[in-house]
């Protein structure tokens, strides 16, 4: 079994703007040899001709693009993934734009299937925001491509992202949702909930859009499934006195016919001093994703939760 690994993480500020703690965490990245790193915060990267981007493609190994104003970013080994169409225009609502790109897995071989690999980072302080952000990414599991028999079919997807967010739980291993005044800094209880009918809540809005559109969480899916481990739904940010408890905000998305190619999600613990996220990884079996490709489907499976 051949296997992928993506990396999906939010390094704060592009490594807190210091060259050598950037430099640093991306070479810790390159160690696992990771196929797809999918970033978020990267202001600077687009200054001086993007020559971070090019930094960081030279540590990695890996060939990059920087989405709109030098928010996200995609990095993919161009002996796995090569891009076959880039998605400049993400719509209007976004604050911090996703990089989106039609990707081919080249082992899959060149009548297979494509797939859309995105990063995004949704809005920060607005709940209704990020709630119309999450609702423009549901576009990007709504992408087509004609076979080589002229038919022309729905794609697969793979999304990551930093969602400021929570899950909806599911499952017995599933961490509960934060309570409102186990957040001290009040200004963010406003930034991570919002009032609902039956009176206010944390934020799992945009959790439940994706699902809605058929995208589906992979650490989720792989700590529900038999044999699965707790270990994919660990927190992804710390506790802290303004955020609150620890949380789970940084997740991957993939659309359900991908699901069976997922054979591991984990969290990589990451020190304060580097970042304030830890970074989130996802393993894939690239023989049955190349098999999956190769299937073309018009449908996908339907996954309950």
């Amino acid at each position: 079994m051949s296997t992928l690994t993506v990396h999906c993480w939010n390094l704060e500020q592009n490594g807190k703007q210091d060259p050598a703690l950037r430099q640093k965490a991306h070479e810790l990245l390159a160690l696992d040899n990771p196929a797809l790193v999918l970033r978020q915060e990267m202001p600077g990267a687009d200054d001086d001709g993007a020559a971070v981007m090019y930094e960081l493609e030279d540590v990695l190994g890996m060939r990059g693009w920087l989405g709109p104003r030098s928010c996200t970013a995609v990095f993919a080994d161009q002996k796995v993934f090569r891009t076959v169409r880039e998605w400049p225009q993400t719509g209007p609502m976004w604050v911090l734009p996703p990089t989106a790109l039609t990707m081919r897995y080249l082992p899959a071989g060149w009548n297979a299937l494509p797939l859309v690999v995105g990063s995004f980072h949704l809005n920060y302080a607005s709940g209704t925001t990020r709630l119309a952000e999450a609702e423009w990414l549901t576009t990007w599991a709504d992408k087509r491509w004609t076979t080589p028999g002229g038919e022309t079919v729905r794609i697969p997807a793979l999304l990551g992202g930093d969602t400021n967010s929570y899950p909806e739980p599911s499952g017995l291993d599933e961490p509960a949702l934060p309570a409102l005044d186990a957040i001290r800094d009040e200004p963010h209880r406003a930034n991570r909930s919002y009032h609902s009918p039956d009176g206010r809540r944390m934020d799992t809005r945009p959790d439940e859009v994706l699902y809605t559109a058929g995208l589906h969480d992979v650490a989720q899916h792989h700590a529900d499934r038999p044999g699965g481990s707790a270990d994919a739904i660990a927190p992804t940010v710390d506790a802290c006195e303004t955020h609150g408890p620890e949380a789970r905000i940084d997740r991957v998305y993939v659309t359900a016919e991908l699901l069976p190619a997922v054979t591991d999600v984990d969290v990589i613990p990451v020190p304060l001093v580097m970042s304030d996220h830890h970074v989130l990884r996802l393993t894939l079996d690239g023989d049955l994703l190349a098999d999956i490709l190769n299937r073309q489907p018009v449908g996908s499976p339907s996954f309950a939760r």
